[in-house]
């Protein structure tokens, strides 16, 4: 026992002076003295040497001296992790890394130039789902079943419930807005909307919409046109021309498109207004009397006009963009070129 409690105080005095330049050196004390063949194991394993009545007292010291070679090692392990932490491993001196600068989606920028320029006019801005019933999209909007209008718009319905769609225009918003109050009323209905198209450079399977609403009494389609005139002129310009085509969309009635000079050859004619001089941007009309009658507004007494337009669209012709499906992609170098426009 003499023997053990000698190499017990060298292996004591070892300890207190080692010295563990790296992480090495580290695991190296870990395995000469705590390792599974370490010398703490082998002291530890003379207690079957020690007589019965001197255990307790040869078990105490042993516990104390596995605690003490523990507590070194861990006291190297601190120090070589705080020196690693601490080491500079770089110049800092050199510049730092420049922070990359976001930019707004163009159809965020265009949607939100839009309903600026309503706002200007008394339009307030409303919302709906995006999932829609049948009633609100359709059958309010003077298309009830069957009605062959439906082919204009393939419809994503949902499985489990036909009766539930994703909404195919914003019109749906306009539907619930005449529902809920009464006019006057004067609403802008901004909003994403799904169709069932193949996508290409000019269609995609959702896109974006403004649509607008307007009911009192003595509404009529010269109001129509001088808020569209408004309109155009605040997004493009004093320059552009405008002319109404006569047009059929179930929920309005007289009804009719709305084009622009073309902006890129100026209504010289190009391959993007397919040498017309023109592009087509909105469709609009008076509201149909079946539809406010459809929502509880006397047709008799109030009249009102309805526009809706693509934010895309839109988006194309300001910036001169003519691929659909870039405003998807989240191609950052395409998204990079709006920054200047915020």
């Amino acid at each position: 026992m003499e023997q053990v409690l000698q190499q017990i105080e060298q292996i004591k005095a070892e300890i207190a002076a080692y010295e563990a330049p790296n992480a090495d050196a580290v695991e190296a004390f870990r395995i000469k003295y705590l390792g599974t063949k370490g010398l703490v194991k082998a002291i530890m394993g003379e207690m079957k040497n020690v007589p019965n009545e001197e255990k307790k007292a040869f078990g105490l010291l042993l516990n104390e001296f596995k605690q003490t070679v523990e507590a070194r090692y861990e006291a190297l392990k601190a120090a070589q992790e705080s020196q690693a932490d601490t080491a500079i491993n770089f110049d800092i001196s050199l510049p730092g890394y420049p922070t990359a600068v976001g930019s707004r989606h163009p159809i965020s920028m265009v949607r939100n130039q839009i309903v600026s320029i309503f706002k200007r006019l008394g339009f307030a801005v409303a919302e709906g789902p995006e999932i829609e019933d049948d009633w609100h999209n359709f059958g309010a909007m003077n298309l009830p079943e069957h009605h062959p209008a439906r082919d204009m718009q393939d419809t994503f319905y949902i499985a489990q419930n036909p009766d539930w769609l994703l909404r195919t225009h914003t019109s749906s918003v306009q539907a619930r807005i005449m529902e809920s109050q009464k006019p006057p009323i004067r609403v802008i209905c901004p909003g994403r909307v799904y169709r069932n198209e193949t996508i290409s450079a000019r269609a995609h399977c959702f896109f974006h919409q403004v649509e607008g609403l307007y009911i009192d009494e003595h509404v009529s389609f010269a109001d129509l046109k001088q808020t569209l005139y408004f309109f155009v002129q605040e997004m493009f310009g004093k320059d552009v021309k405008v002319r109404f085509r006569p047009s059929y969309f179930p929920f309005t009635e007289p009804s009719a498109e709305m084009d622009i000079s073309c902006l890129i050859c100026g209504g010289k004619g190009c391959n993007v207004c397919k040498h017309t001089g023109w592009v087509e941007i909105l469709g609009c009309g008076m509201v149909h009397p079946k539809v406010l009658e459809n929502l509880g507004i006397d047709p008799n007494k109030y009249t009102g006009f309805a526009f809706g337009m693509g934010v895309e669209r839109i988006t194309m012709l300001k910036y001169q963009i003519k691929d659909l499906r870039l405003f998807s992609e989240n191609d950052v170098r395409f998204l990079q070129q709006f920054t200047a426009a915020l």
